[in-house]
C-alpha cells in the first residue's frame, strides 16, 4: 500500500513538473541546463537512504541538424564537482540521443545531486530534451521517477 501511494505521488509530481512544449516554437544555438538528480532518497520514517541509479538522457529533437554536447558535469548536494563526463565535444546526430549513467552503488551525489549540461549548434535548432531517470529496487519495493533540465543560459 505504501509503495502504491509513493508511486502515485511521484507520478503526480512528474506530470506537473514537466510542462510539455515549453520550447515548442523556439530555436537556439545552445543552452546551459541544470538537471536535478537523486543518487538516493529517503522513504518513510527512516533516515536510511534508498539508493537509485541515474540515467541522464540527451535527445536531439532536430530532424535535420546535429548538435554538440560540450559539458556534462555531475555535482553532489553541496555543489562539489564529482565527475566530468565529457572531455571533448560529443556530436549527437539528427533525431538521436545519448545517455550517461550514475550507478546505483554510487551514493556520493546525494539527494540534492545535479548535472550541468551544455550543448551548442552551428545554427539555430530546436532544443534537445534533457531529462534524468532515477530507478531503484530493494526487496519487493521499487521506485522510479524522472525530472527535466531547467535552462540557466541560452545562446
Amino acid at each position: 500500500m505504501k509503495s502504491k501511494i509513493l508511486f502515485s505521488f511521484f507520478l503526480f509530481l512528474s506530470f506537473f513538473a514537466n510542462p510539455v512544449g515549453s520550447y515548442a516554437h523556439e530555436s537556439f544555438m545552445g543552452q546551459l541546463l541544470y538537471v536535478p538528480v537523486y543518487s538516493h532518497i529517503y522513504i518513510g520514517d527512516s533516515d536510511r537512504p534508498f539508493l537509485l541509479s541515474v540515467t541522464l538522457s540527451i535527445r536531439n529533437t532536430s530532424r535535420s541538424d546535429k548538435i554538440r554536447v560540450t559539458q556534462v558535469d555531475y555535482y553532489d548536494s553541496n555543489g562539489n564537482l564529482l565527475k566530468k563526463y565529457v572531455d571533448k565535444p560529443v556530436e549527437i546526430k539528427e533525431f538521436s540521443s545519448i545517455r550517461y549513467v550514475v550507478r546505483q552503488s554510487d551514493k556520493e551525489g546525494g539527494s540534492g545531486a545535479k548535472f550541468l549540461v551544455r550543448w551548442e549548434s552551428s545554427k539555430r535548432v530546436s532544443a534537445p530534451v534533457v531529462e534524468s531517470i532515477m530507478i531503484g529496487a530493494s526487496s519487493q519495493q521499487g521506485i522510479s521517477f524522472s525530472s527535466r533540465g531547467k535552462e540557466l543560459e541560452k545562446h
